[in-house]
């Protein structure tokens, strides 16, 4: 298993990262939060999970262990995949997915793409004895209040397009937390964007 990876970051993408490893160019699926902290030509350590397919290795990078550790647990449940469990990543961190599932809050579940009520219940029953206690530490860490580095409206219309949204969708999410961004006195954040605008996604739906 790679465990980390360390290196100077030689592209990024929408959905990835690519990290110079001793000459070799890693490709590193990453959360946009986790992305938006990353700048191509800076060193940069990201953990991560290697997932084995029969077509296919993929490598997934998270911004520390913890958020590689609740992925991995997150996919012990029934019907959750390595997609599935980055967008639960990408939409609420560690800890408040922790606190979703001690709580029961089928309403913070449902928040993120692919999962519904039904599914959202399931996951509560299955994780509850799975994510342990929050830790506290991690609460309003890099993941919900990361700035973005490129236009917030690029970075937020990828994202959305990354967790299975349609792009007209996506369109209508920017504009509808357009009004939240720019009335914000500093760089919006991309973690408080995206969960405003899946928001207002789920109210059409």
């Amino acid at each position: 298993m790679i465990a980390f990876v360390s290196g100077p970051v030689a592209a990024l993408a929408p959905t990835t990262a690519v990290i110079e490893v001793g000459g070799v160019g890693m490709a590193v699926q990453c959360t946009p939060n986790t992305l938006s902290e990353l700048r191509i030509g800076k060193e940069a350590k990201l953990a991560t999970s290697l997932v084995v397919r029969e077509d296919s290795l993929t490598l997934y990078g998270f911004a520390d262990d913890d958020e590689r550790q609740v992925f991995e647990l997150l996919q012990t449940a029934s019907g959750v995949g390595p997609r599935l469990a980055q967008a639960m990543i990408a939409v609420h961190t560690p800890d408040a997915l922790r606190v979703a599932v001690a709580t029961g809050d089928e309403k913070a579940l449902t928040a993120v793409p692919g999962i519904g009520k039904k599914g959202a219940q399931k996951l509560l029953l299955e994780l509850k004895d799975r994510l342990g206690e929050p830790v506290g530490a991690h609460i309003g860490r890099q993941g919900i209040g990361s700035a973005v580095s490129a236009s917030w409206r690029d970075q937020l219309h990828a994202a959305l397009i990354g967790l299975g949204y349609a792009t007209r969708e996506a369109d209508e999410a920017v504009a509808a937390v357009a009004p939240q961004a720019e009335a914000a006195e500093s760089t919006p954040h991309v973690g408080q964007l995206l969960k405003a605008a899946l928001q207002t996604l789920n109210r059409t739906r």
